[in-house]
Order: structure tokens, then C-alpha cells, then sequence
């Protein structure tokens, strides 16, 4: 893994005017993504993981009000023009989203897409060309028979092949920044370790940089180097992914971790763990530690005064709680 850092984003923050008030969906949000590295954003649903992957691609609606800075290869994105981020966007940092089925074109077949996704940035290609190279990304991640599949059309594939030729458009160009954001989801657990396996396949023979967004801690425990995990628009741990899932840091990090199902549990009756009440809105967020409401190890006074800063508590791990050393003495 290369030292070089490819993306760098400080104090992010983004909010949206509704008749309720300015929802604030990211704040203050920092970290960065070296050349070769492969980044686990982590967090419930309404965490602010897509929108911060948004932001990155510029995509976000007209009415965002963004903060911050995004520099990719020093290069500052927060503030560029359209036709400036067509530059950017499919040729240097391209993203999967995860709804395949909505992504792709429902009336153009599979082939027109891919070759539609060349095109966009490599005009000099003569048509054999962009055909061959849609073949070729049709068998990078591995669909078969690719010379007969570029004549189907979308709903004529199931879902993890729509995902595998999502991948293969976000490819095309190959970009230095692939952005997965929850590209597992609605997929049987077969197909996710194979859409995950079609990921490290793509980056072990481009060198693609990743950032892999999902919800569930399970799926970047065998593919992530680090992991952010997100709540209510915040970073509240991040560290490289064994700290992470040995060392925890974050008693919601801890409440995610012990959500996931396990084969040695005592009991085959014992329910899965649940973190207790829901997530914040995002326009009456609690003061203090956002987690506080939810939190078992909270002390009235210490956690709802202020946002606590993070900590580090080791090489490259960092938290963002008042009782960090304390909580997991009161779990054992």
C-alpha cells in the first residue's frame, strides 16, 4: 500500500433547509484515504455515510449547503463547477450505488451502457474498441458468456450480476477512487461474498483505491484496512480493522459488534443484541454525545454537555468519548 494520500476531507459538514429547520445530515466530519487503501465506512441507516460519499462525487442536490474541504490529489472538489467535476467524476473517482436496478438504464441493454461509460472519457476509441473494452469489463468481474450478455438488457440479469456490471461501469475508465456504497445490499449472503470477492479482484489487478459503505461491520471485517464508523452525521471511532474489532473504542461501535450474529452463542434460542431506541432527526439532534440517549454506559452531567472531541487510544485509533478506558471496565 502506497503512503500517498489520495483524498483528504476536513471538517465536512452538510445541512439542508426543511420547514422544521436546517437538517444537518453530515458535521464535521475528517478523515483521509491513501493510494492502494481500502476504507470501511460503517453506521446505521441516516448515519451520513452516502451523503459524505456524495459530496466526494459532487452529486448532492443543488439545495445542500456544504462546508469543508475535499481535496483529492491536493486538488480542492468543494466549490468546483459542473463542468469541472465531469473531469473528476467516471475518470478519476467513480462510485457504485446500491441500487443496481435503479442505476442502470431499464431500456438500453447492458453492452450500450458499458460502451456508453467509455465513451464519455475516451472519445479516441473507435467503436471495435469501446466494444472490446466493454467485453473485457464484462469478464473482469466475472460474467459469463460477456460476448452474449452485452445484447440483455438489465432486467434480464439477477441482482448480483446487476451489481457485478454497476462495478464494471464504475471501472471503465479506471479510476484511481472506486466508491462501493452499500453494494451488497438485498443480496443473499452467497452473492455478497462474491460481489466482495469481484471488489478485491478489481482492486488487486487496478490498484483502485476503495471506500466500501455499508451498515454492516461483518462485510469490512475481510476487506477493509480502516474503518470509520459514522452516527448522526459524526465520526465516533475509527482505527485500522483488528483495533477496531479487538480493541473497541466506542460503546456504539461495541453495540454494532455485538449485534452480529455469531456461531459460538450459548444458545440457539438467544436473540441477536439490539441497540436500544432509534437514531437521532437529524434537526433535534441531543446535546452533548449524540449516542448519549442510547448509550447504557451515559452518566448525566459528563456525556449530554458537550460533543466530545476524539481521543486517541492507540497507533491510528481514535473515539469520540468522555469514558473511553472507563465503559469497558463497567462491560466486563
Amino acid at each position: 500500500m502506497s503512503t500517498d494520500i489520495l483524498l483528504e476531507v476536513e471538517h465536512l459538514s452538510i445541512a439542508f433547509p426543511t420547514a422544521t429547520g436546517l437538517a444537518r445530515t453530515v458535521e464535521d466530519v475528517s478523515f483521509m484515504l491513501r493510494e492502494g487503501e481500502t476504507l470501511g465506512i460503517v453506521g446505521e441507516s441516516g448515519s451520513g455515510k452516502s451523503m459524505t460519499a456524495m459530496a466526494i462525487m459532487g452529486i448532492l442536490p443543488s439545495t445542500a449547503v456544504v462546508t469543508g474541504s475535499i481535496r483529492f490529489r491536493g486538488r480542492e472538489l468543494v466549490g468546483l463547477s459542473d463542468d469541472e467535476l465531469r473531469d473528476v467524476r467516471g475518470r478519476q473517482i467513480a462510485i457504485v450505488f446500491q441500487d443496481a436496478l435503479t442505476a442502470l438504464n431499464p431500456v438500453m441493454t447492458v453492452g450500450d451502457q458499458l460502451i456508453e461509460a467509455v465513451r464519455v472519457h475516451r472519445p479516441d476509441l473507435s467503436v471495435e474498441q469501446r466494444r472490446a473494452r466493454a467485453i473485457e469489463l464484462l469478464t473482469l468481474v466475472g460474467i459469463p458468456s460477456p460476448e452474449q450478455r452485452m445484447a440483455r438488457y438489465p432486467h434480464e440479469f439477477s441482482g448480483g450480476m446487476r451489481q457485478r456490471v454497476m462495478i464494471g461501469m464504475s471501472i471503465a475508465n479506471e479510476p484511481d477512487l472506486l466508491i462501493a456504497d452499500e453494494p451488497t445490499t438485498a443480496l443473499d449472503v452467497t452473492v455478497q461474498a462474491q460481489i466482495l470477492d469481484v471488489l478485491r479482484e478489481v482492486q488487486a489487478r487496478t490498484g483502485t483505491t476503495v471506500m466500501l459503505i455499508t451498515h454492516d461491520l461483518g462485510v469490512v471485517a475481510g476487506t477493509a484496512d480502516r474503518v470509520l464508523v459514522m452516527y448522526a452525521g459524526g465520526v465516533v471511532e475509527s482505527a485500522p480493522v483488528e483495533p477496531l474489532f479487538y480493541e473497541t473504542a466506542h460503546p456504539y461501535t461495541a453495540g454494532l459488534l455485538a449485534s452480529l450474529p455469531r456461531l459460538d452463542r450459548r444458545s440457539r434460542d438467544e436473540r441477536l443484541f439490539q441497540i436500544p431506541g432509534q437514531p437521532p432527526v437529524s434537526t433535534a439532534w441531543p446535546p452533548g454525545c449524540r449516542f448519549a440517549p442510547r448509550c447504557r454506559y451515559a452518566v448525566a452531567g459528563r456525556c449530554d454537555v458537550a460533543v466530545p472531541p476524539a481521543v486517541e487510544v492507540g497507533d491510528r485509533h481514535v473515539a469520540a468519548c468522555v469514558r473511553v478506558g472507563e465503559w469497558q471496565v463497567e462491560a466486563r
